[in-house]
């Protein structure tokens, strides 16, 4: 199998200046690429100076996440592609894994390994942990880390193991299964937007595996920090569109209806807090959810499906009510 990196960069020089050696250290076996985003930084005069074995990928704009890659993969040819972060440090021996259980798995169509914490190595690392999944009510969590709460790596996961959803911030997906379901949605800009790309692999009969004997580090909030109203804007939306163009049937409405309300209360936690930017981004997204309605109406009548995607236990009432805080203790 032939494997390629991508790597999506928007003024990240510094990141990969850090980052970049451990991908080219240890993944001899594969092609490595930077797909840069329309930076306005020197990242791309940096990048041919000093990394001349790099393959660089021009985009015209700044599409962000999603966008970004689908530009980047158009016209590659390798058979598995390896999305990866700017802001991780990969480890020897990251790609056999995984490439392995490629091979051993026919319908394994994506996949992700250990993702752990750069700052503090021990524990994992907010997005995608030891793999993701969501709950009935749309509420994406992770072996490894529920909301806030991160578990400390103690070989507990040290397993493969069928997820839900694969992390963006290091994502193996093959080349045909990604075209297959056109790549991601570029509505998403950024976050959630791989949630969504592994709910429709799956329903088309795909598998999505972590894989425990493969381990990154990853820095997270490089690019956009967690306390960016931005990123509370993309999250809050995003989740309504996915819930709104994935789940069959008139359930959803009452879903939606349900996380809508529950967004609300998030609403006034942030208020208790005094992140007052949060209220309006909350508010924001919503406004952003209506006007998208029609266009995600349109694309329900083609991907929504009866595909069970959810841990039928409500996580938010798990961690909340009743102190649940691990992903073992669920």
């Amino acid at each position: 199998m032939k494997i390629a990196i991508v790597i999506l960069n928007w003024n990240g020089k510094q990141l990969l200046e850090t980052f970049l050696p451990s991908v080219l250290a240890f993944s001899k076996e594969a092609t490595v690429y930077v797909a840069d985003n329309a930076s306005t930084d020197d990242s791309v005069s940096y990048l041919a100076v000093n990394f001349p074995e790099v393959t660089i990928i021009q985009n015209k704009i700044n599409g962000g996440y999603a966008k970004g890659y689908n530009e980047a993969l158009k016209n590659l040819q390798e058979d598995i592609f390896v999305l990866l972060n700017s802001d991780v440090e990969v480890t020897q021996n990251w790609l056999s894994p995984i490439v392995e259980a490629f091979k051993t798995t026919p319908n394994l169509v994506a996949a992700q390994p250990k993702i752990l914490d750069y700052k503090n190595k021990d524990y994992f690392e907010y997005a995608g942990a030891a793999g993701g999944y969501i709950d009935k009510l749309g509420y994406p969590f992770c072996r490894g880390r529920i909301f806030n709460t991160i578990e400390k790596d103690t070989g507990q996961y040290n397993d493969e193991k069928t997820i839900f959803w694969a992390s963006g911030a290091c994502l193996f997906i093959k080349k045909d299964a990604f075209e297959k379901v056109n790549g991601f949605d570029e509505d998403f800009f950024a976050h959630q937007e791989e949630i969504d790309l592994c709910w429709r692999l799956q329903s088309n009969g795909g598998v999505i595996k972590y894989v425990g004997a493969s381990k990154v580090y990853h820095v997270g909030g490089a690019t956009l920090a967690t306390e960016n109203p931005k990123k509370t804007f993309y999250n809050f939306r995003n989740t309504l569109l996915m819930l709104l163009k994935n789940i069959k049937g008139p359930k959803v409405f009452f879903i939606l209806l349900i996380r809508m309300l529950l967004d609300g209360l998030a609403a006034t936690q942030f208020l208790i807090q005094g992140k007052f930017k949060h209220i309006g981004a909350i508010f924001k997204a919503h406004i952003s959810f209506y006007t998208l309605f029609y266009t995600f109406l349109k694309k329900r009548k083609l991907y929504a499906s009866n595909f069970e995607y959810f841990n039928k236990k409500t996580v938010v009432w798990l961690y909340f009510a009743r102190n649940k805080r691990r992903f073992n203790d669920l």
